[in-house]
This record gives structure tokens, C-alpha cells and sequence, in this order.
């Protein structure tokens, strides 16, 4: 167990806040009645059930930092948008949509050098 960093509670909350189906803004968790204990956590440890199988999937980053003991694990920056990610294999983008973004400029130049 290990205390969590002031990025991994703003990229807790903002996943709660944003995605998880559970929460509401007056209400907090719907099934507890009460506020939502993710939005509190100081510590790794047990997570909502809910938040762990659904939610933070969403963050990959997070995820692996989260799911390791130790030191949170390495990560690249996407050359596209600049979001990180982690690295398996030969992967060089973030996402599908990231790698056509760079095809489709790589294709340009190629045509602009081609036509002159």
C-alpha cells in the first residue's frame, strides 16, 4: 500500500465525475447513500468495485499505476496529441485514431514532394 500521488486523486475524481454511472453530483454514490469513499481515498488498497471494473479502464496509465506495487510504471508520450500511454511492443500512438492522424500527414508530405 502506498500513499497516492496529487495526479492520481485529480485523475480518480475527474474519472468518478465524469463516467462513473454511480455518482451524482447531489447524491454522491446512488447504491451507498452517501458520498462516494473514491473521491476520499488517500491510499491504494480497495477500490469500489464498480470503479475498478468499469471506470478505470477508461485510463490505462492510471490503471497500471494503480494495479503495480512500487513505482508506477514507464510511459511515452503520444508524438500526436501528446496524452501518455504505455508502450508494448512497437506501439508508437496512444490510439488508432492518433496513428491515421500521423498517416494521413505522413501521406501529404509524401504527395506534396511528389508533385513539387
Amino acid at each position: 500500500m502506498r500513499e497516492l500521488t496529487r495526479e492520481e486523486k485529480a485523475a480518480i475524481r475527474s474519472l468518478v465525475v465524469k463516467w462513473c454511472a454511480n455518482y451524482d453530483r447531489e447524491m454522491g454514490c446512488l447504491p451507498l447513500d452517501c458520498e462516494c469513499y473514491m473521491l476520499g481515498k488517500c491510499w491504494t488498497g480497495a477500490y469500489c468495485r464498480y470503479f475498478r471494473e468499469a471506470v478505470l479502464p477508461l485510463n490505462p496509465v492510471l490503471e497500471a499505476a494503480l494495479n503495480t506495487e512500487g513505482p508506477a510504471p514507464e510511459t511515452r508520450p503520444c508524438p500526436v496529441c501528446g496524452r501518455p500511454f504505455l508502450p508494448d511492443g512497437r506501439r508508437r500512438y496512444c490510439s488508432r485514431a492518433c496513428s491515421k492522424a500521423a498517416r494521413q500527414k505522413k501521406q501529404r508530405g509524401y504527395m506534396r514532394k511528389y508533385r513539387g
